[in-house]
């Protein structure tokens, strides 16, 4: 087991989640950041089943920086809830990992 982490959120605006990855890397805080294409989340909020069309963000970071993320993440977001998600990276390439734990010291 790593301390490697995937962080999953997804913001309304293209342009939002890359003003997040740029900062995330830039600050060291986050070695990657993939922004996906737009997709379909369909959801209950306030007793209500929305659809909206929103962009996924993987990023991929250490633990220890987990609630710097959430919280740059909570400063941009637009969403009274936004999305925080942590999945930890329980194997991958060495390599890789090792070049995580670098980029984001």
């Amino acid at each position: 087991m790593t301390e490697a982490i995937l962080v999953i959120t997804h913001f309304p605006e293209y342009n939002k989640a890359q003003t997040l990855a740029e900062s995330l890397v830039e600050k060291q805080l986050a070695a990657c950041i993939n922004i996906f294409g737009p997709c379909t989340s369909i959801y209950r909020w306030q007793d209500n089943v929305e659809t909206d069309s929103e962009i996924p963000v993987f990023i991929k970071t250490h633990s220890k920086h987990f609630q710097q993320v959430e919280a740059l993440i909570n400063s941009i977001h637009p969403y009274e809830l936004p999305e925080v998600i942590t999945v930890p990276i329980i194997g991958g390439s060495d390599t890789y990992l090792q070049w995580i734990f670098k980029a984001t010291t």
